[in-house]
């Protein structure tokens, strides 16, 4: 990088927690809620089914590939009218699911890093997920939230980025980019015209074939690391 970046966008799922662990506890708390409350629902779609419902819904609508919410709560809609249960019990069912979708299990250095990275930078959320900072506890460290939900639009796409950018006032190069996904967040952000930084938790080689991010990391405290030494130097 030419120079430090101003402002920081920051991934969510897999870059400061992992996800399908996660997801996997907020399905079996669905299939809890279901089982207590609407039994032929749960007989019926039981974890992997449902599963096979949500992808259903996502092939069948993918205007709204965007927005997990409504997916998940489109296939509870659709589960609970095929099995005859009353479908006032989808919002509550969805309760049970993103309660638990939301007790999230930080990397070990990901949130003492957040709160370094916070410390030093305008910090905004950016994620084609649905996680609730709020409920999480961190909402403190991020100037904004920016989700693929509410924009209608998910990364790589580049509208995504430079609302981000606008919502920071700042220019796209000036805006340092961190995420744990090749794709959609180091090729999105270079389509965009920002850095990006890499954080690749697992070791894996680089795809083929794709621009390399500017920065690499194997963990988020490695990015603190390198601002804190970057800011120093420049002092």
């Amino acid at each position: 990088m030419k120079a430090p970046p101003l402002a920081l966008s920051l991934d969510l799922d897999d870059t400061l927690w992992p996800i399908w662990p996660l997801i996997e506890r907020a399905e079996l708390a669905l299939d809890a809620f279901l089982r207590e409350h609407c039994p032929r629902t749960a007989q019926k779609y039981p974890v992997h089914r449902m599963r096979r419902l949500r992808e259903q819904i996502a092939t069948e609508h993918p205007q709204f590939a965007h927005d997990f919410t409504h997916q998940r709560r489109l296939s509870l809609l659709r589960a609970l009218e095929d099995c005859g249960d009353e479908a006032a019990h989808a919002d509550a069912a969805f309760e049970a699911f993103y309660a638990t979708r939301n007790q999230v299990e930080f990397y070990p250095d990901a949130l003492p890093a957040l709160e370094r990275l916070a410390a030093r930078r305008p910090v905004a959320a950016l994620t084609n997920g649905n996680a609730d900072l709020a409920r999480i506890g961190i909402q403190a460290h991020f100037v904004h939230f920016v989700s693929a939900r509410e924009l209608g639009v998910a990364k790589p796409d580049t509208p995504i980025f430079h609302a981000t950018c606008e919502r920071l006032g700042l220019a796209p190069a000036d805006v340092l980019h961190v995420g744990d996904d090749p794709l959609l967040d180091v090729v999105g952000a270079r389509r965009a015209g920002m850095p990006s930084c890499w954080i690749n938790r697992k070791k894996e080689r680089w795809p083929a074939g794709l621009p390399r991010p500017d920065l690499e990391f194997a963990t988020l405290a490695g990015l603190a690391d390198w601002l804190d030494t970057h800011d120093t130097e420049t002092r």
